[in-house]
Formats: structure tokens, sequence, C-alpha cells
């Protein structure tokens, strides 16, 4: 089995393996809040089958996962081109009609990250939080191949699904780096992002500023678009896995955990 989250005692998840069987052990998100990991354990077999099924593997030479490589690129990059523009025009539905999840990762080069969840890239977002992460900080952690965020939500609100919950604990890689409160209505900020990129559903790249004093104060708007596959494993648990747009049958690059542990 290999750890998601090895270098945080209070979170280990497993990834199990087709030759072996991996025995469920508990989630300890914290000394007070536990929670089985049957759900979890579940979604991750789910995922690794299912994309086992969908992605011939590739042989060990070639490159997969281009959308995390692209995004740490991002320190680089511009807003001289203007293809985001330029697809946000017009022509709005989405380019790939499925039931994929779309996943937008975006924020200032001197500013937080933000995360939006929506159903297609016409909709607007069901779940969208600012998390207590600098952009250059994720850019950092992506360093790793691989980049695993779980939020946490330590309440369970009566007759609300788990995505709907407010308060969020948020680790990255193991790591606790913060509290966040999930969005009820966007900023004119946010506004503009989701605006701007209707017409793309997978991709990394820089918007330009809106004003002068927006690129002096916070640098550009950098952001980082992916599908996801989404497994629900049950009503306090749920998981969005990258769909690598290469097809491999490698190790998702980028998952995200949903988990309501009260």
């Amino acid at each position: 089995a290999q750890p998601l989250y090895s270098s945080n005692p209070h979170i280990f998840i497993t990834t199990p393996r087709k030759d072996k069987q991996v025995k469920a052990m508990p989630i300890r998100s914290s000394p007070f809040f536990n929670m089985e990991s049957s759900a979890v354990l579940s979604m991750l077999r789910h995922t690794g089958k299912s994309m086992d099924s969908k992605h011939p593997k590739k042989s060990s030479g070639s490159i997969g996962g281009g959308v995390l490589k692209m995004f740490k690129l991002l320190p680089m990059l511009s807003s001289g081109c203007k293809m985001v523009n330029l697809l946000s025009r017009g022509h709005r539905k989405p380019l790939l009609k499925d039931f994929a999840t779309t996943g937008t990762i975006f924020g200032f080069r001197k500013g937080r990250v933000f995360l939006a969840i929506q159903e297609d890239p016409h909709c607007l977002p069901t779940f969208i939080i600012e998390l207590p992460m600098l952009t250059s900080a994720l850019q950092k952690e992506m360093a790793s191949e691989t980049v695993r965020i779980a939020l946490e939500s330590e309440t369970k609100t009566p007759r609300k699904k788990v995505l709907e919950e407010f308060v969020w604990g948020i680790y990255c890689n193991g790591r606790k780096i913060g509290y966040s409160i999930r969005r009820k209505n966007m900023s004119e900020e946010e506004m503009y992002v989701i605006d701007a990129l209707r017409g793309v559903s997978m991709g990394a790249g820089v918007l330009p500023c809106r004003d002068q004093y927006e690129q002096e104060t916070e640098g550009e708007m950098t952001y980082m678009r992916a599908r996801f596959d989404r497994v629900v494993g049950s009503k306090d648990s749920e998981a969005l896995y990258m769909i690598n747009p290469e097809g491999s049958g490698q190790d998702t690059e980028l998952s995200i955990f949903f988990l309501r542990s009260h």
C-alpha cells in the first residue's frame, strides 16, 4: 500500500494495489474526532479499478499528466497569450461533454489560492473556498509530482450534504495548513475568473489583470483547470481524482478529499 499522508501523524490514507489487500485503518484527523476509513478506502479502490479499465498504461519512458506540469511553469508565463480571452468569447458551451466534474485552482501570484468546483465550465461553482495557502507555496508542493488536498469538516449539519458545510480544516500533502470558510457568494475577482474560463475545459495559464493597480499589488491571476472523476464514498465523504489529459494509467497527480468527521 502506498501512503498518501505519511508526514502527518493524524491523517493516514493508503492506496490499495491490485496485488495486495489493504486492511482498513481509522483516519484520525484530530485527537477528538475519529472516522472509519472504509468509505475512503472504497473510493480509492473504485477509482483505481476504473482508471485502469479506461486508460491503457504507458511505457515507463512516457511523460504523463500535463496539467500539473503546466501549472508549475506559471512563474515563467505572462498574460501575453490571449488564448483564454479568445476561448471565453462567443461560443460558451463546454468543449467536452461527459460526467466529469470541473475543478479550478486559481489565485494571484502574490495572494492565496482558491478552489472552485463546477458541474461543467458553463455552470456557476457549487463549491468555492479560499485556501489558507499562498499560490507560490502550492507551486512548491507540486514539485513532489503528487498533490493531495483534504478538506475536513468537524461539524455535521442536519440535512446538509458534505460539500454544503461551511467551516473546513485544510490539509495539503498531510500537513494541516489552517481553516477556511466556504463562500456563499463570489467576489468580483472570483466571478471574473469563472466567467473568463467558461470556454476552457482543462489547462493552465495566466489571466490579464483588470487594471494596473491590481497587477502592481497582487500580481497576475494564475489558474489551473482540470476534469475530475467524482467518487462518493458515503454521505460524509467524497473525493475528486484528476483525469490525466494524456489518458495514462499512472497515479492521479491531484486528488481532493472532502471528509466530515463529527
